[in-house]
């Protein structure tokens, strides 16, 4: 039987979304909650800057989750929230983008609970999102998009397992996360649903961070582009005619 904790021995935990990068993305409430943390634990894809808004005396464990490099298994990653919980700590799990977008928060908040930790999830702005606003094209458009669809690339048994003909639908955007490594399957699969294989489409690389960078492309020449200029993870494949929209400025002629 689950041993019940006490409240005062029973500590917290608190799911916080980073955001795409960009430590100006970062909500008021994940601030607060870093402000507050015992224990930070964090990922790969946490922008720059964010780790240390956490106070300096707080515990920072890195469970990396880098794109085929998992510095802990997932299920470890569980396992290690409800022992600091149980030690009665304040803990930050910090996840890129948000935690319930392709972040395995679900996993981790279940765990959690079967444990009767309290738990906490702080929303953050999804890549998509970063992206979209980085580059100026809308995920949605009255002219182009009635719908947008995320779905992750995610190789499992190094197969990409999608639907595709719902994904080749007209009128709608695709947004794929960790889709990099399979962009062969991934393009050959909704052209063989009936998606022109002339529909825009582009790479984004790191939308929001300093370095990010998009290329456009059209679905057909998806591999061959991510090949030319050596795009790697993390990076997000957009398809749709709403990537004809995308603006050539630069964000960063914005006021700083």
């Amino acid at each position: 039987m689950m041993p019940v904790l006490s409240e005062q021995a029973r500590g917290t935990v608190s799911l916080v979304g980073a955001g795409p990068g960009d430590l100006e993305l970062l909500t008021l409430r994940a601030w607060r909650r870093l402000q507050m943390a015992e224990v930070l634990v964090y990922d790969n894809l946490v922008g720059p800057g964010i780790v240390d808004l956490a106070p300096p005396q707080a515990q920072r464990l890195y469970v990396g989750k880098a794109a085929g490099n998992h510095t802990l298994p997932q299920d470890e990653i569980c396992q290690l929230l409800v022992r600091l919980a149980q030690q009665g700590r304040r803990v930050v799990r910090l996840k890129g983008g948000d935690p319930f977008v392709f972040g395995r928060g679900g996993e981790e908040m279940d765990r959690l609970l079967q444990h009767q930790i309290p738990v906490e999830i702080v929303p953050g702005i999804t890549a998509a999102l970063g992206a979209a606003a980085s580059f100026g094209f809308p995920l949605t458009h009255r002219d182009h998009a009635q719908s947008c669809v995320f779905v992750t690339g995610h190789q499992k048994d190094h197969k990409v397992e999608l639907n595709w003909p719902a994904l080749a639908q007209p009128g709608q955007t695709v947004v794929i996360y960790m889709g990099v490594t399979g962009l062969e399957t991934i393009a050959s699969g909704l052209q063989s649903a009936g998606l022109p294989g002339n529909t825009p489409a582009a790479l984004v690389y790191k939308a929001t961070w300093p370095q990010e960078a998009i290329f456009p492309t059209r679905l057909c020449d998806l591999a061959s582009t991510a090949e030319r200029y050596g795009v790697k993870p993390p990076s997000l494949l957009v398809i749709g005619s709403v990537v004809s929209l995308a603006q050539a400025w630069s964000i960063r002629s914005h006021p700083s």
